[in-house]
């Protein structure tokens, strides 16, 4: 059993969201990622999938890309992006009864010693962007990733996953590593920068935390192994 992790699906259910015209990297995205997952990972592989997963509006659109994953190898761990609009409650997420997805949503996942926490996150207070209204949004992603990590607390080895960088504009590390360094995390994966955003990435051990830039775009549509 090995870990992967990717984020920024954009699977498109309708057909009018074409990602190509950001860049041209990203003509067939959808092909070239089921086409890398497919020889990368196994069915007792785990995948975090870091939000920003299907275009869909409503939930009966993005079910129609749910259910191209479920059909894809390994199980799944999925967390909310910023434009996974669908999104819904936990129970209204667990009917659709897709057996080899785990839906994170203020709770954790906890496979032998490893567990997997995280939620969307959101902008840096240092953006120009942050205004007065996403403060308190800020504040409710923080105290979702703290039920979140409760939830995994007493596992040895912790994995968060998060849509947005948990870095300032700056580049210091905001309050999602505090957070995480609170609950002594091993790595996290995040996703959510694109094109010239990628100038943003940070990688490597900061705080003591391993952090990995899993945006489909900046790991070249390519399923990434987090853990052997």
């Amino acid at each position: 059993m090995a870990i992967y992790a990717i984020a920024d699906l954009h699977l498109d259910p309708i057909g009018d969201k074409p990602m190509d015209v950001f860049s041209s990297k990203w003509e067939n995205h959808e092909r070239k990622i089921f086409y890398n997952w497919n020889k990368k990972i196994k069915d007792n592989d785990i995948v975090l999938l870091a939000g920003d997963i299907s275009w869909g509006l409503k939930l009966k659109e993005a079910e129609i890309d749910l259910k191209k994953i479920v059909k894809l190898p390994g199980y799944k761990i999925i967390s909310k992006g910023n434009h996974d609009y669908w999104w819904e409650t936990k129970s209204k997420l667990n009917k659709l009864e897709l057996d080899n997805i785990h839906f994170l949503f203020n709770d954790g996942y906890k496979y032998n010693n490893i567990g997997v926490a995280g939620t969307r996150g959101w902008i840096a207070k240092d953006s120009d962007e942050f205004q007065d209204k996403d403060k308190k949004i800020f504040d409710r992603e923080i105290n979702r990733l703290i039920l979140s990590l409760e939830s995994i607390k007493d596992m040895p080895v912790k994995i968060v996953m998060i849509h947005y960088p948990p870095f300032n504009v700056s580049g210091k590390t905001n309050e999602f590593v505090e957070i995480m360094r609170k609950y002594n995390v091993n790595i996290c994966v995040y996703g959510h920068l694109h094109g010239e955003g990628h100038k943003f990435v940070k990688e490597g051990i900061i705080d003591g935390i391993e952090f990995r830039c899993i945006a489909s775009d900046y790991i070249n549509f390519i399923p990434i192994k987090i853990v052997d």
